[in-house]
């Protein structure tokens, strides 16, 4: 298999196109495993519940992307517990704004409930249920 890279850059190639491929190469490749799932019969692929918007979402920095073949949660009972865990953790942590320190602090709580998923499987779907529950959505 090819090292990408090996391979050379043409002329025009400068960092910002470094920096936006290594950005969606990832969104990119999930989209090619799914893709591969979804076209062959044989076990080639990766059910990743990858759809276009997912790519493009991730593509373009918008929503983060999960770790190697884990699926996005794609319907409400896969994103129900971590979509709560999040409402729930707006109230708990009200002085608290979405970062970093925030989201190690969720981390942790998440993993003690040994769930199943990885909190970077759910991260996505916590967020979601602490900003809706920040912005009123009850």
């Amino acid at each position: 298999m090819n090292d990408p890279s090996s391979f050379s850059s043409p002329p025009w190639w400068n960092d910002g196109h470094a920096s936006t491929w290594d950005r969606v190469k990832e969104a990119l490749r999930r989209d090619w495993e799914q893709t591969k799932a979804d076209f062959t019969h044989a076990k080639k692929g990766h059910e990743l519940h990858q759809s276009i918007g997912d790519t493009v979402k991730q593509a373009t920095g918008n929503e983060r992307i999960p770790p190697p073949n884990a699926p996005n949660l794609t319907t409400w009972d896969d994103a129900e517990r971590a979509v709560r865990f999040g409402h729930g953790a707006a109230a708990h942590y009200e002085n608290h704004a979405w970062n970093d320190d925030l989201e190690a602090k969720l981390r942790n709580d998440w993993d003690a409930l040994r769930s199943g998923r990885t909190f970077l499987e759910v991260r996505e779907a916590v967020r979601h249920g602490f900003l809706r529950a920040r912005n009123g959505a009850s």
